[in-house]
C-alpha cells in the first residue's frame, strides 16, 4: 500500500496584530505544505496590546479561507512545540536584510536544539516588506489609517484598543 507523506509546518509569531504581510507569508506556506499551524506565542515579555485569546481569535478569523491551516497558542520553546505537533519545518518571514541576522541566529539555535526540524525563510510580496506589527500599532495608536496593512476586523480591534 502506498503511504502518503503529509508535510506539516509551524508558522510562529506573536501576531500582535496579524498583518497582510503575515497573511502573505502564510499563503506561501500553505502552497508548500499539506498542513500549516499558526503558532501564536503568548510572549508576555513583548507587552502585547491584545490578550493571547484575542490574537488567536483575530488569526482564526483571517485564516479561515485555508482549509488546511489551524491556529493555536503556545508557550515555551518553539522547537519543542514543533516536535509535539509532529511538524517537519518552521516557516519564518523575512521582510528585509535587517531581519536576517536575528532570524539566522534563531534558526541555528533551533537546529542545535532539534536537528530534525528545518527552518525555511519566506519573503513576502515586496508591498509588505516594510510592514510590521510594531509600525501598524504605532500608526493606529495615533489614529492613523491602517486599512492597507491589516484586515478590517484587525483595524477595528486596534481602534477599540487605542480608544481607551
Amino acid at each position: 500500500m502506498l503511504s502518503m507523506l503529509m508535510r506539516h509546518c509551524i508558522y510562529p509569531g506573536t501576531f500582535d496584530p496579524i498583518t497582510y504581510g503575515h497573511l502573505d507569508v502564510l499563503g506561501r506556506a500553505a502552497k508548500l505544505f499539506d498542513r500549516v499551524t499558526v503558532a501564536i506565542a503568548r510572549n508576555p515579555g513583548k507587552n502585547p496590546i491584545f490578550a493571547p485569546e484575542q490574537r488567536l481569535a483575530l488569526v482564526q478569523a483571517n485564516v479561515a479561507k485555508y482549509p488546511h491551516v489551524t491556529a493555536t497558542l503556545f508557550d515555551g520553546l518553539l522547537v519543542e512545540f514543533a516536535v509535539d505537533q509532529k511538524a517537519d519545518a518552521i516557516i519564518r518571514g523575512l521582510r528585509a536584510l535587517s531581519d536576517f541576522e536575528f532570524e539566522f541566529n534563531m534558526a541555528l539555535m533551533n537546529r542545535h536544539l532539534e536537528p530534525r526540524i528545518e527552518t525555511l525563510f519566506v519573503m513576502p510580496n515586496e508591498q509588505f516588506s516594510y510592514t510590521s506589527s510594531s509600525l501598524v500599532k504605532q500608526v493606529a495608536r495615533y489614529g492613523g489609517d491602517v486599512s492597507n496593512f491589516v484586515p478590517a476586523d484587525v483595524a477595528a480591534a486596534l481602534k477599540t484598543a487605542f480608544a481607551t
